[in-house]
């Protein structure tokens, strides 16, 4: 029986797709679980045995957590500097990418190794300097420390994820418009960066993530309510003897919004860009 597994037999074509299936289920069923359970009342979040489909579905967990417990104002500060890193970092890691892929700079490579070295560093050992450095010269506790703390977590990773992309891109064309009189900078905005706009689109992707799921810097770097952002938002709904469980899955839904659409918006470009930065010309 040697083609009972062939790619083309129709057993193999069943165990794919129930393999794929599964895989699905196991990926979908966790969402699917906490939109059932944030349209639940209270009581039946709790109820034993569990109740899969809410008997009247409610908003009212939603409407709790946006409008009682500010988590509109929480929202707001999460997109604002979550956005501004990531455009930051990106921008930012395109031109230091492009230092590194074009010039000939004197110990890139230990420069490089730095680089990668402080992406590898654990935030817990880096946030309690940060805290004092942040109080010493007075921003603590605002949107601008939050964004220059992210940036440590994402200019790195912007750096060497872009700086691959550079590479890829035949230094010929440099050649040719140092010919024609651009400067170093011109090149920069007028060629490379249209051709790694996939991947800056990919990485601009990765940092707004970085960012907005942030836990540790948020919570050790704010103090006031005006402050928090969504992920500390939902932390602080799980109490030590006490969880509202559809409220805690109305936040977590409503915080995974802006992932969702910037995803949705950015696919064709993300796409481009992963597949592009896996392949070398």
């Amino acid at each position: 029986m040697p083609g009972l597994f062939s790619s083309r037999s129709p057993l193999a074509a069943a165990a794919i797709y129930t393999f794929l299936l599964a895989v699905g289920v196991y990926v979908i069923f966790p969402f699917l679980w906490m939109l059932l359970t944030s349209l639940k009342t209270e009581t039946e979040a709790l109820q034993i045995p569990v109740v899969w489909l809410p008997v009247r579905p409610t908003l009212k967990a939603y409407a709790v957590m946006w409008i009682r417990k500010n988590y509109a104002v929480y929202f707001l500060n999460s997109t604002v500097v979550s956005l501004i890193t990531a455009l930051l970092s990106s921008l930012l890691g395109a031109l230091a990418g492009y230092g590194f892929s074009r010039f000939a700079l004197r110990g890139r490579g230990v420069l490089m190794g730095f680089v990668l070295t402080t992406q590898m560093l654990p935030g817990v050992l880096v946030v309690g300097p940060y805290f004092k450095i942040l109080s010493a010269v007075g921003l603590y506790d605002t949107r601008t420390g939050l964004i220059i703390a992210f940036l440590t977590i994402c200019l790195p990773f912007a750096t060497w994820m872009l700086k691959g992309f550079i590479d890829g891109i035949p230094r010929e064309l440099d050649d040719a418009a140092r010919v024609d009189g651009c400067s170093w900078l011109g090149i920069f905005a007028r060629i490379v960066m249209p051709l790694v706009l996939p991947g800056l689109v990919a990485t601009i992707l990765f940092a707004f993530l970085l960012a907005w799921g942030d836990l540790l810097w948020v919570s050790t770097l704010t103090h006031s309510e005006s402050m928090v952002t969504v992920t500390l938002a939902i932390a602080r709904t799980v109490q030590e003897f006490y969880v509202n469980w559809p409220e805690l899955m109305a936040g977590a839904l409503i915080g995974g919004v802006p992932s969702i659409l910037l995803y949705l918006l950015m696919q064709r470009w993300l796409v481009q860009g992963l597949t592009a930065g896996a392949i070398k010309q």
